[in-house]
């Protein structure tokens, strides 16, 4: 199921590496000294470690990830967020910048606000603890949000950060990329027009080895025809 120009997609039960050198990493499992798939999904190899790329399922949160979120509901003390995961997501009056009176939660943030917010916590039982105290952590008043498997983040990312630097400089926005899959982009209409179709093409070849010059090719094709 692979060729020179995709990276290897694996289902459960495949064989990824037969190497003592390598260990099991997320999606995989080893047994008798071999390392196999637990998913369907994409072969990576990080470091000393063999993982699986999952090609699709929800997102599932963890304590530190940054995130875009929609507000869903209020309540006296709180806003339930949608996080694009399974589960419900409060955000706590306590754990906002803004010194918030009992049931005035609507004056802050209302229905249909989106936030750039960090997961504090998630305990057993999968509750979640959201913060927007931290630095740079914000309502998000003005661009566009758009939304991708959030198993295609690492691709839009790049490795260290080369392929959202590119796409910033050469579309000239500001972005932030969640690993909730949501992308928020701001900047001069055309130019967001312009990154949204990059990132789109990253979704759709995210399984293609050489991405970054193709959309490196991409981007200046569009720039040539606008000068």
């Amino acid at each position: 199921m692979s060729d020179s120009n995709s990276r290897e997609i694996v289902v459960p039960g495949d064989l990824l590496s037969d190497s003592p050198e390598l260990k099991a990493g997320t999606g995989a499992f080893r047994e008798k000294g071999r390392i196999y798939a637990a998913q369907i999904g994409i072969k990576s190899i990080r470091g000393n470690y063999v993982n699986v790329v999952p090609l699709a399922g929800k997102y599932i949160p963890k304590a530190g990830d940054m995130v875009i979120g929609v507000i869903i509901d209020i309540g006296p003390s709180n806003w339930l967020t949608d996080i694009n995961c399974p589960y419900p997501a409060p955000l706590h009056v306590n754990d906002v910048p803004w010194r918030v009176d009992f049931g005035d939660t609507a004056r802050y943030l209302n229905i249909g606000n989106s936030i750039l917010v960090k997961v504090l916590k998630v305990d057993e039982t999968k509750r979640i603890q959201l913060t927007l105290k931290e630095q740079g952590l914000r309502k998000l008043t003005s661009g566009r949000i758009i939304e991708i498997p959030h198993s295609k983040v690492p691709r839009v990312i790049g490795k260290g950060g080369s392929m959202i630097s590119m796409l910033k400089n050469y579309t000239n926005t500001r972005m932030f990329v969640g690993q909730n899959g949501r992308i928020w982009i701001d900047g001069e209409p055309e130019n967001i027009r312009l990154a949204v179709e990059a990132i789109t093409m990253i979704d759709r070849e995210a399984h293609l080895l050489g991405l970054t010059e193709k959309v490196k090719e991409f981007l200046e094709s569009k720039k040539k025809i606008e000068s």
